[in-house]
């Protein structure tokens, strides 16, 4: 095997650890707030938990397939995605609860965020890590070759991939996050019309395209504004 394939399925296996975790950490907040607010629908389907394999026997083709065959036809980055179950009842009965269960998926992605620019700064003040001069999906830090550089790749997965995830979520289409918080905004008579508007197929077929469409508007500049946050030194520009 050829220097570069071994560094390409070194990347390919750093990206979809860090994904799974991330999913899971994502889903498992979503069943772990349902249950706290009166579902346990995703607490007996075993979702309350980091364990992939729950997780993965819900949504086989969003978290093994999609994600390395997106991998292997970009070399740079990989998308999926899994779910949790809960109970269509109980939220027509709490479209507030609900809404808030909604928003705790994005909520663990952005703790992510946090823990791992908490990393970088760490390996920044060690000597381990620096600003790069350009940042990438995979490149957060710069390193020197070695355990560094390894640790600085999955650190910046990690910080990307969980930007990625709470910013795309948080759009107010559906089916993603942002739509199901919205009840949180409107007034009580409005909420169970619109969770039931919402769970209409065609409208979350519909929701994904616009949403797809639009991120990249919405996601350049909260990358370029994390990483000036992240570095308050530097000043990167949205590209």
């Amino acid at each position: 095997m050829s220097a570069e394939l071994t560094d390409l399925v070194m990347l390919g296996a750093a990206w979809y650890v860090v994904f799974l975790f991330s999913t899971c950490c994502h889903e498992a907040a979503h069943a772990w707030a349902a249950l706290r607010l009166g579902d346990p629908t995703a607490y007996h389907g075993g979702q309350v938990s980091l364990d992939p394999i729950p997780h993965v026997r819900r949504e086989i083709f969003g978290t093994v397939v999609v994600p390395l065959l997106t991998f292997a036809l970009t070399r740079q980055w990989m998308m999926g995605w899994a779910s949790a179950p809960y109970d269509p009842e109980w939220a027509a009965r709490h479209p507030r609860r609900a809404a808030w269960m909604a928003l705790a998926g994005p909520a663990a992605n952005l703790l992510l965020v946090l823990l791992a620019a908490l990393a970088i700064r760490v390996g920044i003040a060690v000597g381990a890590f620096e600003a790069p001069a350009a940042a990438t999906f995979s490149s957060v830090v710069a390193a020197a070759p070695g355990f560094a550089a390894g640790a600085g790749t999955v650190v910046s997965i990690l910080f990307t991939l969980n930007l990625v995830l709470f910013a795309f979520n948080l759009l107010p289409l559906p089916p993603l996050d942002g739509s199901g918080a919205l009840p949180l905004l409107l007034p009580a008579r409005w909420a169970l019309p619109y969770l039931e508007l919402m769970r209409q197929p065609m409208l979350a077929l519909a929701g994904i395209l616009v949403a797809w469409r639009l991120f990249g508007y919405v996601f350049d500049p909260l990358h370029t504004l994390a990483l000036n946050l992240l570095y308050p030194e530097y000043l990167y520009r949205a590209t």
